[in-house]
């Protein structure tokens, strides 16, 4: 219970105040005149005053409240290194145990883990949201249980008590990470880009640990590559990308004695590769409907590099015409076909023929161009059934069907095959189309030989054929009347997007492979597709960062198509296989920002803990003594943390009750009246 003396005046306050001065003047006026109760006359003024100001004496009845110390306990990935974790449950139990021996204090434990995403340790953000439920008025002291590598110091909450940090770790921690200074997100194919790396020691480093170290570099998930690096230097490395899509390639270093952790000992880059320009040799036979119809195409695209070779007069020709006046130049046939053949990423030839221009050594070399992986694309005429077919030249080894030497004229559909359902080429490109696609009306008859039939026309005859050649790849289209669909002959049909897929096909794009495993991921949520033109069940087998690993089983969600979904439990590198492909994906930095430093150090929590006056111990030099301390005083030492007591209360009663009654005063002020007047009356 306490008490206190309140007033309640009963005539406004500037009233009170202006009656007070009146009665200081007349007391002054009475002194002056050297009335010898001018004291008795103040003291009647100050009780009638008194009883102006109603005094009360006011009563309480108070509950004490318990002070509180808040701990926030991070339990981050980087606080579940080496023995980090045992050091954080001993101070936990310490601290309860300090606190359950101060009087009338509590204790609030509040705990978390990793931020979302790759946001990192979120420590100022949890006290935040620890004191938002503890009354300032009862705060007594807050603890941060954490190895001091936090990412949310800008959140960092004002406290009217002092703030603490016990760092885990040891005084002899150390640890080796790589990072990847500098990577650009695509790159042309067939150039050099050059990526920065540095490998960088913290902590107390062993003197046997410096100069150099191995870094291993693998692309896709390959056999890597080991390299000798410094260490603490930035490196440039030059990395040529030699396929198109995404590029994944990794670099690590392999983990060292006594180091914290390896996790991040790794770093994967993702570059999108691009082919700067597709370059083409268009060889077309004598002028037909179809030839400026592959020229348009061609031309309309500006990533093409178009060089079209036409025979307008074949030599057979006798029209007397002077041979100087045929041609202003000569076509450079032996260079295109010789010497700089390797320079084109695609060859077409439109309907074709052997006629003495292009002797059987340049179809030699374009056979031996295709084997080492080249493409080509042929588009057969009525010329190809003949004996002047192309066929009967060195091509004939890469080409997957032979002219069985019929030419069938007749309208047809082109129609998608069974297995070109499946075939990334034509997949799906009936119903892009819009259904029912414009007749062609003829069809050089082939015989496979070997490929995949994609396409088929008359009575399921094969129309287009893929192959694979060596490393190049073969595609031969068995009629010339494509050009039908350009002109919009009875609704037309998908040729742009034919030629479109056939030219990455042949360029072995990623995504138009017809055996393929790939992943893509949106935040933690990894999708993963394998193509397929087999119909088998499907499965991957997925190895986590941790080295765990995974069975999903995929489902066929379009013809040649099986996806499924996986929920990735860690940021990190995935590596995926089905036994035959394998395929890696990063979900977040390889390295995560956890790991971006792992040494425990209070350097970041200076500023909001001196803010408090208070301090931040390691728990390796020993666990602190709790003691209270007055507000304002430095809440530290050598062994011992403070907090303050703050005394909150909570009021359960209040009496007020008149020092005395207004009768008592009034009569106060009249004897005191009467005494002055009998004092100054005898003098």
């Amino acid at each position: 219970m306490t008490g206190e003396v309140i007033f309640d005046p009963l005539v406004p306050l500037l009233l009170l105040w202006a009656a007070a001065a009146l009665a200081a003047l007349m007391v002054g006026f009475a002194l002056w005149r050297g009335l010898a109760g001018w004291w008795l006359r103040g003291l009647a003024a100050v009780a009638i005053l008194a009883a102006l100001a109603n005094p009360s004496l006011q009563t309480e009845e108070r509950t004490p409240l318990s002070d509180i110390v808040v701990l926030v306990v991070d339990e981050s990935a980087s606080q579940r290194l080496a023995d980090r974790p045992d050091q954080t449950a001993r101070a936990v139990e310490r601290v309860r145990a300090e606190v359950a021996a101060l009087d009338n204090t509590e204790l609030r434990i509040v705990r978390f883990g990793d931020g979302a995403g790759d946001e990192g340790t979120m420590l100022m953000t949890a006290l935040s949201e620890a004191l938002a439920e503890v009354p300032r008025s009862r705060l007594a002291g807050a603890i941060l249980l954490t190895d001091g590598q936090l990412h949310d110091l800008d959140r960092a909450p004002s406290l009217p008590a002092p703030l603490h940090a016990l760092l885990t770790g040891q005084e002899d921690d150390w640890d080796r990470r790589l990072l990847v200074e500098n990577a650009p997100a695509f790159a042309i194919l067939g150039e050099e880009v050059t990526l920065t790396l540095k490998i960088e020691d913290q902590g107390a480093v062993p003197e046997t640990m410096g100069g150099t170290t191995s870094v291993a570099v693998s692309v896709d998930g390959g056999e890597p590559q080991s390299y000798r690096v410094p260490i603490g230097e930035d490196l440039d490395v030059p990395v040529v990308l030699d396929h198109a899509g995404r590029n994944v390639i990794q670099f690590s270093v392999a983990e060292q004695p006594g180091e914290l952790t390896d996790r991040n000992n790794a770093a994967v880059v993702q570059i999108n590769g691009v082919r700067d320009r597709l370059r083409v040799l268009l060889v077309s036979g004598e002028p037909h409907p179809g030839e400026r119809t592959w020229r348009n195409l061609l031309k309309s695209d500006s990533s093409v590099d178009l060089v079209h070779f036409t025979i307008l007069r074949p030599p057979d020709k006798h029209d007397g015409v002077p041979v100087s006046e045929l041609s202003l130049i000569a076509f450079p046939t032996r260079e295109l076909f010789l010497d700089k053949i390797d320079e084109f990423d695609l060859i077409i030839f439109d309907r074709y023929k052997r006629r003495g221009i292009l002797p059987a050594v340049y179809f030699d070399n374009v056979r031996n161009y295709v084997e080492k992986g080249g493409a080509l694309l042929i588009a057969a005429g009525p010329d190809f059934a003949g004996a002047e077919s192309i066929y009967r030249s060195p091509l004939a080894d890469i080409l997957p069907a032979e002219p069985s030497a019929r030419v069938i004229e007749q309208g047809y559909r082109p129609e998608i095959t069974d297995l070109g359902q499946r075939h990334p080429v034509t997949e799906g490109l009936k119903a892009e189309a819009g259904g029912a696609w414009g007749r062609w009306f003829r069809l050089i008859d082939l015989v496979p030989k070997r490929g995949e039939v994609v396409m088929s026309g008359i009575d399921d005859r094969p129309l287009l054929v893929l192959d694979r050649v060596g490393e190049g790849r073969v595609a031969l289209l068995g009629s010339d009347h494509a050009w039908l669909w350009t002109r919009g002959f009875e609704g037309g049909g998908p040729q742009l997007e034919l030629l479109r897929r056939l030219a990455h096909w042949m360029m072995k794009e990623p995504e138009l492979e017809e055996e393929a495993l790939s992943a893509t991921a949106e935040g933690q949520v990894m999708t993963v597709t394998r193509r397929s033109l087999s119909e088998e069940p499907r499965s991957v087998e997925i190895a986590r960062p941790d080295g765990g690993t995974d069975r999903l089983e995929l489902t066929e969600t379009a013809p040649g198509r099986f996806t499924a979904t996986y929920q990735g439990p860690e940021m990190g590198l995935y590596r995926l296989t089905d036994g035959t492909l394998d395929t890696v994906i990063a979900l977040g930095p390889a390295a995560p920002r956890e790991f971006e430093e792992t040494i425990a150090s209070g350097a970041r929590l200076d500023a909001p803990v001196a803010a408090t006056r208070g301090g931040i111990l390691p728990l390796h030099a020993g666990m602190p003594d709790l003691r209270t301390v007055r507000e304002g005083r430095r809440a530290h030492g050598r062994g011992w943390l403070g907090i303050t007591p703050r005394g909150a209360y909570l009021t359960s009663d209040v009496t007020v009750m008149p020092l005395a009654p207004a009768w008592a005063f009034l009569l106060l002020a009249a004897l005191l009246s009467v005494g002055a007047w009998l004092r100054e009356g005898r003098r």
